[in-house]
């Protein structure tokens, strides 16, 4: 088992398409983290994003401001902290990370090569279903984050909706056999077998995943 996690922050971009609200995703290169996984722009906080009495929130605001400049280009304001993901144990790389929304971004998209292969906008539902067809690949935290944007009509209306602060600290189990999407489920707080926050008999707070379209599954 790892030790704490190391601290991170993300930029889930919006901004407004014909087709609706449309999020900036990157992919990353097939190699290290999230290899040819396609996610917000976001990274590890570094020691110039922290300054004494600085929250912990603070630091991963800055953080996912500065990740998203140096990866992509954009300077982003007016972050809305929408959710924290905390990795399982048996994560072989533990960063706890903070989503942010934002719809405020200046400058010219363009990809830091070493660190992004392509860039591109898509509507919440185009990426899922992509991702569904097996056209690109998603991990949770990114996957739950778009399912949750889905019928969004616009940026305005996405950040009107951001409320208090999600938070995921995930656990991990293999899905039992004859379950339509075979896999990992990941469960999260609220979910009845979830082994710190169980919630009531029968509840449900997880991510069915697998070959097949994912299930997100939440009373």
């Amino acid at each position: 088992m790892s030790g704490d996690p190391v601290l991170g922050g993300t930029a889930v971009t919006l901004r407004d398409g014909t087709g609706g609200v449309e999020v900036l995703l990157v992919r990353r290169p097939d190699r290290g983290s999230f290899a040819g996984a396609w996610v917000f722009p976001g990274g590890v906080a570094e020691e110039s994003d922290r300054t004494p009495e600085t929250s912990e929130i603070e630091i991963a605001r800055r953080t996912a401001i500065r990740e998203t400049e140096e990866e992509v280009g954009l300077r982003i304001r007016d972050l809305v902290p929408l959710s924290c993901w905390s990795p399982p144990p048996e994560a072989p790389k533990r960063v706890r990370t903070w989503f942010f929304l934002t719809a405020d971004a200046e400058g010219d998209l363009h990809s830091a090569a070493a660190e992004v292969v392509d860039a591109v906008w898509l509507t919440p539902g185009e990426a899922l279903a992509r991702h569904a067809e097996g056209a690109l690949s998603l991990f949770p935290p990114t996957w739950v984050t778009l399912h949750g944007l889905t019928g969004r009509g616009t940026a305005a209306e996405a950040l009107a909706a951001a409320g208090e602060p999600a938070r995921f600290r995930t656990r991990l189990r293999h899905a039992e056999k004859g379950l339509t999407s075979a896999g990992q489920v990941f469960l999260w707080e609220g979910d009845e077998e979830h082994p710190d926050s169980p919630g009531a008999v029968g509840a449900r707070h997880r991510l069915e995943t697998g070959a097949g379209p994912w299930r997100y599954v939440r009373d």
